[in-house]
């Protein structure tokens, strides 16, 4: 009787067994294989390395414009970054190859690797019928972890010292929390970054420094027996006519992460407002990155609107996130093209998902703080859902000096680049750090109010060589202390002294800084202004959201009656939108 070996079918083995030859040939065509595949890695080298390119469907070749206007080639550098050969590349390729129903077997997997297993960092977003089905859409999104300052006695230390800049992300990003149904982390809640989303109204006095400073005592929202101290630090407003012209450099991000609506079509709408506000004066440069980074436009007339956003409308988000790369290839061009005269610019749009290239933000910051002071700074924009990482964008700024914005819909970009354009574009003062100093004989204990990110210590404050943050033309910035006055000073109605107020900064380019110093006193109107209200509110709706254990006696009734009370002008509805979000936040509690 014919005895018939049997394997299972499943593996695609020939019903009479393989025979010597073709065992070889099978090993011949793994060989040949392999040969190719590193061949498709050589040629994804040359074109990422020397074809600087949109990654759409319609390539745009980079172009320099010279000084005369003449259009010319880029030739691209050597430091133009090939990071590697996307996975699914490599397993499309495969898939196209005629396989014979030839076999496959585990010891090849162990071999070559298991090419057949999708990228994990290269998926396709789920859809938004799954999303909405996810009881924790945001459980992948990276915060750093912060600890609400305490109150402190003054007679045991008088002074806190901490950096200021301009940071508004928290704000927008706590916003798409409560729009979205949801209760927005803990760490993801920075009340200070909360109170300086908004522009305070008060005109202030102007003299020779670039900084107004305004101090108001009022209650308390969260202890009866408390005040809070409100400090308006407002920069000198400059016509933009009078400000110079803008060398602006775009790191997009273009990695796959970046697909859904909210990420690379919404940075690109965000943009366009920003280029149709551009002239004949600045000029933009682009660098994009995924499994790469490389330079699409180089030094393109700012007036040139339509040849700028065609081709950043080309882009599409597919590979890898090159983020180290990208920032270190913007820099990298940014110095090429930096001009002393002008302001020198890196603006990076991103989810902060940097996957390749960049194992630990510290190793930017050296080199983004070297860039800082040469005169090169940076916005960075934030974008998306889901696995935001606000952590690395938080350390970037931080490190950077950088102006941190979270962008969620084409009306908060609006605010950026067009209703504060000038706040945001252009620097009026460098390594700016603020230091209040109280009385011990008036003030028993106080307490900042955020800023939990930005404290210096009080021994660095007059140190020059240390960095801190920058302040836009034009900008509000708020800080506020919970405190608790002194009996004496209660009983007695003559004004006494609280504490004072010290801004150092440093003017653009300068090595040594300049000190304003401002006290403030006891003084407590009848009737606390607007401005002194609602950041209250703000900085009240905060600790509910943070679940603080300062919150104290504020409550969301009492949040929505002080910011309706102290909605005042309201050019732009800021104000208004803040109240539709605090009632938006009372319907999901």
């Amino acid at each position: 009787m014919k005895t018939t070996e049997m394997y299972p079918k499943e593996v695609g083995r020939p019903k009479g067994g393989f025979d010597e030859g073709k065992t070889t040939e099978r090993k011949v065509r793994n060989f040949v294989i392999i040969v190719l595949l590193a061949a498709l890695a050589v040629m994804m080298l040359a074109a990422c390395s020397s074809q600087d390119r949109s990654s759409g469907s319609d390539y745009i070749p980079i172009e320099i414009f010279s000084d005369d206007g003449a259009i010319m080639p880029y030739e691209p550098s050597g430091s133009d970054v090939f990071i590697g050969m996307e996975m699914e590349q490599r397993r499309q390729e495969l898939l196209e190859l005629d396989w014979d129903d030839e076999v496959w077997d585990e010891s090849d997997n162990e071999e070559y690797g298991n090419l057949w297993d999708e990228p994990a960092d290269e998926r396709e977003p789920e859809p938004a019928a799954a999303q909405a089905l996810d009881p924790d859409p945001f459980r992948n999104e990276g915060y750093i972890p912060i600890t609400d300052n305490v109150f402190v006695n003054p007679a045991e230390e008088s002074a806190v010292s901490f950096t200021l800049q301009i940071d508004t992300a928290s704000y927008r990003n706590v916003a798409r929390f409560i729009n979205s149904g949801h209760r927005p982390p803990p760490n993801a809640v920075r009340v200070a970054e909360m109170i300086n989303y908004f522009n305070y109204d008060m005109v202030l006095p102007t003299n020779d420094s670039p900084f107004s400073i305004y101090t108001e005592i009022g209650p308390s929202p969260f202890n009866d027996d408390m005040h809070l101290a409100f400090i308006r630090v407002r920069a000198q407003d400059i016509d933009r006519a009078d400000l110079p012209g803008s060398n602006l450099t775009f790191l997009i991000d273009t990695s796959g992460s970046m697909a859904p609506q909210n990420r690379l079509p919404l940075l690109q709408q965000s943009l366009a407002l920003l280029v149709e506000n551009l002239d004949e004066r600045d000029t933009v440069s682009v660098v994009t990155y995924a499994g790469c980074a490389r330079v699409l436009l180089d030094s393109v007339p700012g007036n040139r609107h339509d040849y700028i956003m065609d081709a950043i409308n080309g882009l599409r988000a597919s590979g890898g996130t090159a983020g180290g790369p990208g920032i270190m290839r913007a820099y990298e061009l940014a110095n090429q093209n930096f001009n002393p005269d002008m302001n020198n610019r890196i603006i990076l749009a991103t989810d902060g998902d940097f996957n390749i290239g960049v194992s630990n933000t510290d190793e930017l910051e050296v080199l983004m703080a070297e860039q800082n002071r040469r005169g090169i700074h940076m916005t960075l924009l934030g974008f998306g859902v889901g696995n935001y990482m606000d952590r690395t964008m938080e350390t970037i700024a931080r490190n950077g000096n950088g102006a941190y914005h979270y962008v969620d819909n084409i009306n908060v970009a609006r605010k950026i680049f067009v209703e504060e354009l000038v706040s945001n574009m252009f620097v009026i003062a460098e390594e700016v750090r603020a230091q209040v100093v109280f009385n011990p004989e008036t003030v028993s204990s106080y307490r900042l109010i955020g800023y939990e990110n930005r404290i210096m210590e009080n021994r660095h404050f007059d140190d020059d060589s240390r960095d801190a943050g920058e302040v836009g033309v034009g900008s509000d910035l708020v800080i506020m202390f919970e405190i608790q006055m002194s009996d004496a000073v209660l009983l007695r109605s003559a004004r006494q002294h609280l504490f004072t107020v010290r801004i150092r900064y440093h003017e653009p380019g300068a090595t040594d800084s300049n000190l304003i110093e401002i006290p403030a006193y006891s003084n407590i109107p009848i009737e606390n202004s607007n401005d002194f209200n609602f950041a209250a509110s703000v900085a009240a709706f905060g600790h509910i959201l943070r679940n603080s254990e300062f919150s104290g006696n504020a409550t969301v009734p009492h949040v929505l009656s002080l910011s309706n009370d102290s909605i005042g002008p309201d050019t732009h509805g800021h104000r208004r939108g803040f109240i539709e979000l605090v009632e938006a936040y009372q319907r999901i509690r």
